[in-house]
């Protein structure tokens, strides 16, 4: 069990540095190789990636993505990365150490206000915050209760998932393994993309609807009522 925790690697200028943020580091500088190493052989390797999460964030936040893409894209890749970045020998998940998901909750808290005052402006936006004045503790609470849940649903399945697999692999250690591998990337990636999905939902709730958005919520609400006379005509 001590092995899934995080342990202090060294010490810096009196600072304690983890195991996990060294492997942090590693992971970023193994992922712009990678890229820098696509770029160069397999760009449109690169072009699918940036075609998918560009059609994963508009389709989502109903609203061109570019201006979203560097954020949400970036929290897709890093926490995808770093979930499964722990069966590599030596290394372990950065985002199995709590401070890192706390780290890219409060990025997304941050992200979701900065974003609202760039499309918006200072005064609409902290309008739209509190309007009635009397919900804004509630949209506080909001907001707070929704980053914690953020960061602990992301560290709660990545630190259990790494529990299981070092219990098991102390019971079984031949057998177990791969089986427990395949699932950890699978369960690594589900919860990066859970995490981005999420994050580009708390950043469009602040953001005023579009257009294009309000009239297929019109066509979506024109579609249930049409669908529920239906259902009534046949039960009758």
């Amino acid at each position: 069990m001590g092995d899934v925790f995080p342990e202090v690697a060294f010490t810096f200028l009196g600072l304690p540095v983890r195991d996990t943020v060294v492997s942090s580091w590693v992971m970023m500088a193994l992922i712009v190789a990678v890229v820098l190493l696509l770029r160069q052989i397999r760009p449109t390797a690169l072009e699918m990636v940036v075609d998918f999460l560009t059609d994963f964030i508009s389709e989502i936040m109903r609203r061109p993505a570019g201006p979203f893409l560097p954020l949400v894209g970036s929290l897709a890749l890093y926490i995808g990365v770093a979930n499964v970045i722990g069966l590599v020998p030596f290394l372990k998940s950065p985002t199995s150490d709590i401070n890192t998901p706390i780290a890219l909750s409060l990025v997304v808290f941050i992200s979701v206000h900065v974003y609202g005052v760039q499309i918006m402006g200072l005064w609409p936006y902290l309008k739209s915050l509190a309007s009635p004045i009397f919900l804004l503790p509630l949209e506080l609470i909001s907001q707070i209760s929704r980053t914690i849940s953020l960061s602990l649903r992301l560290f709660g399945n990545v630190f259990s998932a790494e529990i299981i697999i070092a219990i098991l692999f102390a019971l079984a250690p031949l057998i177990v393994p791969l089986p427990l591998q395949g699932f950890s990337i699978f369960t690594g990636l589900l919860q990066a993309y859970i995490f981005a999905a999420l994050a580009a939902v708390y950043i469009a709730a602040g953001l005023p609807p579009r257009p294009e958005q309000l009239e297929l919520e019109e066509e979506d609400q024109a579609l249930e009522t049409i669908e529920r006379e239906l259902k009534d005509h046949l039960e009758e």
